[in-house]
């Protein structure tokens, strides 16, 4: 392992050390560097473990003053390509950027680990390193996106990392995401809604309901406030927290959004420039436009949290730039000074204790006594 010149170590540093995947993404490491630099110059708080080559690594760092003193090069030469098989990546991916971004997370060299590269292989790679965590069936991936609520922000989960999820995967998500929520927001409890194509009780599938269920009996547990079944148009409202549904049906929401988005600042630019009155119509509204614009800069919200795994790992989006790869740096430094995860894993465990002694009672023998009208006698069937 080559070290900085300074020989910065967690071990000598109160600093939290964010474990970077230098390589990944579509704008190169000069922008991921530059991310660091940024996240740096506002956090003194912060150090980095960047994983890449060397040589192109050490002069992009040296570019920015007071970065070297607090990060450390891991050389790892060989790159996980966008277009790669998480399964391919699984076989020969040891050498790359991102197995070893990972590692440094899974030997506790690190608190957390960044990487915009390959979403399908940083999921393959750590569930690999990290392991999952004691009673959870699959990760989830946990989106932000912009709301009217008290934060700005609400959360979803599942958004693709698995495109099915029975009840009890549903419950884990609730969990795990009032968890990330508290956390994030400072929000003491959370509220949680479960995604629906209704809000009346009678609506969905029978797994879904069964989950409503799940949910809210766990709601002491998992220290949040159930609000029952939320509808698509309840994901920037001021009325939940955490929204809670399964991999497929979050990433479609998540890149409708994603597209909606898009097409309404084009079609808005377009209208603003497509005369001399229109341009100084635009110019009369440059201050809440750029407010606007502030406030929905996708680039604020980059950054979808791995939960599930026994460690912290935060997805930057491929084409993140600087200022992107800075947000995804801020959430993973937030998460990892909260200590959320041993927290997580504590009520996870206590939820799947429960389900599972409830799955034992009724797998008891049942009381055939009956009275001499031949019904069983006790309680309500």
């Amino acid at each position: 392992m080559a070290s900085a010149p300074h020989g910065m170590t967690q071990e000598s540093s109160n600093r939290i050390i964010i474990s970077i995947d230098a390589m990944g993404g579509d704008q190169g490491p000069s922008a991921v560097v530059e991310g660091c630099a940024l996240s740096a110059a506002k956090n003194d708080a912060i150090g980095f473990i960047l994983h890449g080559d060397e040589a192109i690594l050490a002069p992009l760092v040296k570019r920015h003053a007071g970065l070297e003193a607090i990060s450390r090069i891991h050389h790892s030469p060989n790159v996980v390509q966008m277009d790669d098989k998480p399964s391919q990546v699984m076989r020969r991916g040891r050498g790359t950027s991102m197995w070893s971004a990972l590692t440094s997370v899974r030997d506790n060299e690190a608190q957390a680990a960044v990487s915009c590269g390959n979403t399908g292989a940083l999921m393959a790679v750590a569930m690999l390193r990290l392991r999952k965590m004691h009673g959870v069936h699959r990760p989830a991936i946990a989106c932000l996106w912009p709301s009217r609520g008290e934060s700005g922000f609400n959360t979803m989960l599942d958004v693709g990392a698995d495109v099915r999820a029975d009840e009890e995967s549903l419950l884990q998500y609730a969990l795990m995401g009032a968890a990330y929520y508290r956390n994030a927001f400072d929000a003491p409890r959370p509220r949680v809604g479960l995604l629906n194509v209704g809000t009346e009780d009678h609506k969905g599938r029978a797994e879904i309901k069964e989950a409503a269920r799940l949910i809210a009996d766990a709601s002491e547990t998992g220290r949040y406030d159930f609000v029952g079944f939320v509808e698509g148009n309840d994901l920037p409202s001021a009325h939940v927290d955490v929204i809670v549904t399964d991999g497929f049906t979050g990433n479609v929401a998540l890149k409708t959004g994603e597209g909606t988005a898009r097409l309404i600042s084009d079609t808005l630019r377009d209208e603003l420039t497509a005369s001399l009155l229109s341009k100084l119509g635009g110019l009369a509204a440059h201050g809440p436009l750029k407010r606007l614009q502030k406030r929905m800069d996708p680039r604020r919200m980059n950054g979808g949290v791995f939960l599930g795994l026994n460690g912290t790992v935060v997805k930057s989006h491929g084409s993140a730039d600087a200022t992107g790869v800075s947000a995804a740096i801020k959430l993973a430094f937030r998460l990892a000074k909260s200590g959320f995860q041993d927290r997580m894993a504590e009520r996870l465990a206590s939820v799947a204790d429960a389900l599972q002694e409830q799955v034992l009672s009724h797998d008891e023998p049942a009381d055939n006594t009956t009275d001499n009208a031949g019904e069983p006698q006790g309680g309500q069937t």
